[in-house]
């Protein structure tokens, strides 16, 4: 089997206490991560053979965070080293990703400054069926845009199948052009797509198909996912699977969860998770991601794929990290006990 290629830059997540308390204890918990290691270090779990790419300043620190990946069954050859700085961020365990008290620190990274035109991608491509990323590298910059659809191109000349996670991060894009003058772009290289019906309207400019009501119905949520996949198959035409996600959290922590798969035909509706509480949402989505990557490459049946994928999802909620430490057997015992 040849392998998936990750690609996107590797983070050092600060998880303080959201009380301060850390200022005190002189320490704070730091997590290795970024969405599309994220996915890596899922799919090698699951025994899918997978390499990674990013860029990292040529220095100690960035030596041992690699030997740590590669610690993983990540293969870690295509890392190139470069001038800059590792790119980190700081949300309390627990919190979401797209709160305002989130805090990047990503400026001048060594990922989103590296130029185009510096990559062989025969060679970084050679071994390569799959390639992965998300709307987080191109949120990053203008360089990192470029990059990003250098590799697409590679890959796309090359047969490779492409995924793109619609994760948007409005704290992210704050260069000259906005997303949906960047995104429409690069998903035209894409064969999967996975994000939800909000996110494909912040990026890409596809109307949302609901009638937002303060609390819409499952039905009204599954209709929308339909209207939105049926939007992308015909902007995309390279489009074969349209994913979307659904997390209600509520006040008092309890978060209902479930997801849904669109071929231009049919849509398939994963199980209905439901908990009282959760551990840690940073990287859930990016399990999801995972999830579908490693169905459609197994060539599981869709009903199999979405509830695989949505309760890996669910079960990354109850682990803290950046990413799963769930197997397989663990993720279809968790699928099990929501299907009616």
């Amino acid at each position: 089997m040849k392998k998936v290629l990750c690609f996107g830059e590797l983070l050092l997540r600060f998880s303080p206490s959201a009380s301060g308390e850390w200022l005190g204890q002189h320490q704070m918990p730091v997590f290795v991560g970024g969405a599309e290691l994220n996915v890596a270090t899922a799919l090698a779990k699951w025994g899918v053979p997978v390499k990674y790419f990013t860029a990292l300043p040529d220095n100690a620190i960035s030596k041992n965070i690699v030997a740590y990946v590669a610690q993983k069954e990540i293969d870690s050859s295509a890392i190139v080293y470069t001038n800059g700085r590792i790119g980190t961020y700081y949300v309390s365990t627990g919190a979401d990703m797209k709160s305002e008290h989130t805090v990047y620190d990503r400026k001048d990274s060594a990922f989103s400054t590296f130029p185009i035109g510096q990559l062989n991608w025969n060679e970084i491509l050679e071994d390569v069926s799959w390639f992965h990323f998300s709307a987080i590298v191109p949120a990053l910059s203008e360089a990192a845009a470029a990059l990003c659809k250098e590799a697409l191109h590679a890959a796309s000349q090359r047969n490779i199948t492409i995924s793109v996670d619609l994760n948007y991060r409005a704290l992210l894009w704050k260069y000259a052009k906005s997303p949906i003058a960047v995104m429409p772009d690069l998903v035209h290289y894409c064969d999967v797509v996975m994000g939800n019906i909000w996110s494909a309207h912040a990026l890409l400019g596809i109307n949302l198909p609901l009638d937002m009501a303060e609390y819409p119905t499952q039905e009204e949520y599954l209709a929308g996912a339909t209207a939105t996949a049926t939007n992308l198959f015909r902007d995309y035409p390279r489009c074969q699977y349209v994913a979307n996600t659904f997390r209600l959290d509520s006040q008092q922590g309890a978060i209902q969860y479930y997801a849904t798969i669109n071929t231009k035909k049919d849509q398939f509706v994963s199980p209905f998770f439901r908990s009282a509480k959760i551990v840690d949402k940073v990287g859930s989505g990016d399990c999801f991601m995972a999830g579908l990557i490693y169905g459609i490459i197994n060539n599981h049946s869709l009903p199999t794929i979405i509830a695989y994928a949505a309760a890996a999802a669910f079960g990354k909620l109850h682990e803290k990290g950046d990413a799963t430490n769930n197997n397989t057997s663990t993720i279809r015992h968790i699928a099990s006990q929501f299907i009616n």
